[in-house]
């Protein structure tokens, strides 16, 4: 089998940032990278989750919600994947640049966390996701577009 191609990224000189993964066509696949991988410090499996449910909810409901394709987290905790559709490279880290200040200061019931909503709804942790966020959002905040390539962060 062919390697993907997320693990074709040199993850021991991955820094955090926002990275274009890949493209499909015209569906855009960014790496929010919020830790560096393998050093020991990642995002605890209830602060993801509560991000999950934030990011998510804020991404759909912006004014770029209609070219949101999905949000996620990726499985090392080190980040989430944003897939977008007919963004550009700007827009898309305007609303993650957003996306995060708006978590960082959030209070409140996390969106979706009920049994009803969600499989986990008790994995939530609305503090330590608020700390991740709000230690993310300077990275993004120095960023531009032509900084969202892999190369382009080393």
């Amino acid at each position: 089998m062919e390697r993907i191609a997320s693990f074709c990224v040199d993850h021991t000189t991955l820094l955090p940032g926002m990275y274009l993964s890949r493209q499909d066509g015209e569906v855009k696949t960014w790496d929010v990278r919020m830790k560096r991988p393998n050093q020991g410090d990642y995002l605890s499996p209830a602060a993801a989750h509560t991000i999950e449910h934030l990011f998510a909810t804020f991404a759909r409901n912006s004014r770029f919600g209609d070219h949101v394709v999905y949000v996620g987290p990726m499985g090392c905790l080190t980040g989430f994947y944003l897939l977008t559709q007919g963004l550009t490279d700007q827009q898309a880290l305007t609303l993650t640049t957003e996306a995060f200040a708006w978590m960082a200061d959030y209070e409140g019931p996390i969106p979706g966390a009920s049994e009803r909503e969600c499989g986990n709804y008790r994995l939530m942790d609305l503090p330590a996701a608020r700390a991740a966020c709000a230690a993310m959002l300077p990275v993004l905040q120095s960023l531009d577009a032509d900084q969202l390539r892999y190369e382009a962060r080393r």
